[in-house]
C-alpha cells in the first residue's frame, strides 16, 4: 500500500511520520513529498522509499495514493507561511484517498475541540491506527 506523506518548511514533522511507519509498519511504501528541498531531504533520511518535492509532486502523488498524511495545514491553501498552494490544497481535499491529518496549530490558528498531546503522541496514535 502507498502512503504520501506531506510536509514543507524543515519537514521535521513528516520525517517523525515516516520513521515511526517505517518502524512500526515496515510493509507500507512511503511517498514523501515535501514542499521545499530541505523537507524532501529530511523524510528521505527518516527511510522513505520515494521523494519528490514541489507542487506537482504532491498534485500528483495525491491522486495516484491510499493514504495522504501529514499536519493539517496540508489541506489549506497559503499554510505553512504560504508552502501549500491553493493547488497543492485542493488535490489533497479532492484525492480519493483516506487522509489521516494532524492537529498542529503552528501558523495562526487553534483548533477547536482537539485534545491537546505533543506531535509525538499524535505520531504514535497515527501508528497504531495504520497497524
Amino acid at each position: 500500500m502507498d502512503i504520501l506523506v506531506v510536509d514543507g518548511l524543515g519537514g521535521g514533522i513528516g520525517r517523525s511520520i515516516v520513521e515511526a511507519i517505517k518502524k512500526e509498519c515496515p510493509q507500507y511504501h512511503i511517498i514523501a513529498v515535501g514542499t521545499n528541498s530541505v523537507a524532501s531531504a529530511n523524510m528521505k533520511k527518516a527511510g522513505a522509499d520515494i521523494i519528490a518535492t514541489g507542487e506537482n509532486a504532491v498534485i500528483y502523488n495525491a491522486s495516484h495514493t491510499s493514504i495522504i498524511i501529514g499536519p493539517l495545514g496540508i489541506v489549506f491553501g497559503n499554510s505553512m507561511h504560504g508552502e501549500i498552494t491553493p493547488a497543492m490544497a485542493n488535490a489533497i481535499s479532492l484525492s480519493e484517498a483516506k487522509k489521516y491529518l494532524l492537529p498542529i496549530s503552528k501558523c495562526n490558528g487553534i483548533i477547536i475541540g482537539v485534545e491537546e498531546k505533543s506531535v509525538q503522541e499524535y505520531i504514535n496514535e497515527l501508528v497504531t491506527i495504520l497497524r
